[in-house]
């Protein structure tokens, strides 16, 4: 058990989602066979953040809270986080050096509100959220915050490491609702107890098939900012095309 690999989910919540009782955050652990590590948890996990001091203690305090003790140093990690992982370019220029863009259209082309990997998910059927417009600031930036205590370097574009063993990405669980792939790997699981659980399940799983079978997820362009970071979710929920589908449902993160 010492080198096997583990896959992470995280649906986040805000900082102070101990008093929202409808959103907080989960957290799913599965082992290099898909299986359910210890039990699923819900809660706020501020004060795990705040006492962990590594990478290595932020992913034992996961472990601990899932009831079940980290099984050996250096076991390698990927955790999938369901929040924005960075801000637009533009929108970053915007408020620390008031420089602007030209001229601005519709709301999803809008390159303060949205990064280049949300645009390219609106050309592609789905209508993902933005930080800045549709409240999910505080669950933004305690993502952030998180890759900015425990895995600060980027490897390469949507992808963030503490160069040990700990890998992190972002997920998107509603998208994946879509997904025949991740519906038949879901099967077999007994029912966890919360949507927020479940959102967390689903990050994990998305954690597995970027390790295992990462040709089944969309990676971001040459050219994609690696500081935005990158949304990866499976290839089968991208609705063919270049503009988005208006007359769909909307896909909320």
């Amino acid at each position: 058990m010492k080198n096997s690999a583990f896959y992470i989910g995280w649906d986040v919540g805000g900082w102070n989602c101990d008093k929202n009782s409808k959103s907080r955050d989960a957290i799913v652990i599965l082992d290099g066979e898909r299986r359910l590590v210890g039990e699923p948890w819900r809660g706020n996990l501020r004060e795990s953040i705040n006492r962990a001091q590594t990478g290595a203690e932020w992913v034992s305090e996961l472990f601990g809270l899932c009831d079940v003790a980290m099984p050996g140093a250096g076991a390698p990690c990927v955790l999938a986080i369901d929040t924005p992982l960075g801000f637009s370019d533009a929108f970053v220029q915007l408020v620390s050096a008031r420089r602007s863009v030209g001229a601005l259209g519709d709301s999803h082309d809008n390159p303060y509100l949205f990064r280049e990997t949300e645009q390219y998910l609106f050309r592609h059927g789905l209508r993902p959220l933005s930080p800045v417009k549709d409240m999910i600031g505080s669950q933004a930036t305690k993502g952030m915050h998180v890759l900015a205590r425990f895995a600060p370097k980027v490897e390469r574009c949507g992808v963030w490491t503490d160069d040990r063993s700990l890998h992190a990405i972002e997920a998107y669980p509603s998208a994946c609702k879509r997904s025949d792939l991740i519906a038949g790997l879901r099967e077999g699981y007994p029912p966890l107890g919360h949507e927020d659980k479940e959102d967390a399940l689903t990050c994990a799983l998305v954690a597995y098939l970027f390790a295992k079978e990462p040709d089944l997820l969309e990676p971001p362009g040459a050219n994609t900012s690696a500081s935005e970071g990158w949304i990866w979710v499976p290839r089968d929920v991208l609705v063919a095309g270049d503009e988005p589908d208006w007359k769909g449902p909307s896909v909320a993160r």
